[in-house]
């Protein structure tokens, strides 16, 4: 008994030490303070990207509705009005194929100058529908979250708008051992990746070109380094307990036959 007794007083030091109070971390826009009317709102128009797929729809003022359904793609290959849009694979040049007009380069045009540039081969040389208009819209927006984070994963956005704030909590919000304020989106523009730091507690945030996401951004979440020491000492305690565990059963045990 004197044996656990002296085991006991080196384990609970051990203990209290361990629970020591950390840091708090900072917490979302903590920095920030009202700024009602100060800043204008501005959201950056997407720009198409390599392995995109657009939905392409055209309408003109023709009376055969006949007369736009050839050049708007339908699943199974057929001009059926209830089959559901296909859409347009971006290929690795940057290209889009358009049957009855050709190719068309998209990558790096933005939907409306891609769509101004359908809008006058439908015209020009030759006029193939009457004041036609042209629908586009991304089909595959998605960004992905991973780190801390309570649920990781690729998250499709159907509405081809998505902020940093709004794709965190999509994800369950950040866990109490995430870095809110270095977090890092990679993006991909022009072929290059580049990697931005966003601060989610400051009030420079809603300033970054990285608040408002781009289509398969991928956003990373650090663990703090207090998670690093917790998940050490939660082994070190677990090990403790397994010691006094075992030396409480050979003292019963002793005890029992002595």
């Amino acid at each position: 008994m004197k044996l656990i007794r002296t085991v006991l007083l080196l384990a609970i030091p051990f203990y209290f030490f361990s629970c020591t109070p950390q840091k708090p971390l900072p917490n979302y826009l903590e920095n920030i303070t009202d700024t009602t009317g100060e800043r204008e709102v501005t959201i950056p128009e997407l720009r198409i990207q390599k392995f995109d797929i657009l939905s392409i729809q055209v309408y003109s003022a023709a009376i055969d509705p006949k007369a736009d359904e050839i050049f708007n793609l339908r699943s199974g290959g057929t001009t059926s009005a209830t089959a559901a849009p296909v859409g347009f694979l971006v290929d690795v040049n940057g290209n889009i194929e358009y049957p009855r007009l050709g190719s068309f380069h998209a990558e790096g045009l933005t939907k409306d100058e891609l769509a101004a540039q359908i809008k006058k081969r439908l015209v020009d040389p030759i006029q193939l529908l009457i004041d036609p208009i042209v629908i586009i819209r991304f089909q595959n927006f998605k960004v992905t979250v991973l780190g801390e984070v309570g649920s990781q994963g690729v998250l499709n956005i159907p509405g081809e708008k998505v902020t940093i704030l709004e794709a965190v909590g999509l994800a369950g919000g950040i866990t109490d051992f995430g870095l809110k304020n270095t977090v890092k989106v990679v993006r991909q523009i022009d072929g290059k990746r580049n990697i931005g730091m966003i601060d989610l507690s400051s009030d420079s945030l809603f300033m970054s070109p990285y608040y408002n996401l781009m289509q398969d951004d991928v956003v990373l979440v650090e663990p703090a380094k207090r998670k690093a020491k917790r998940v050490e000492e939660d082994r070190a305690l677990q090990r403790v307990s397994f010691g006094l565990s075992l030396i409480t059963a050979i003292a019963l045990l002793y005890g029992i036959f002595q």
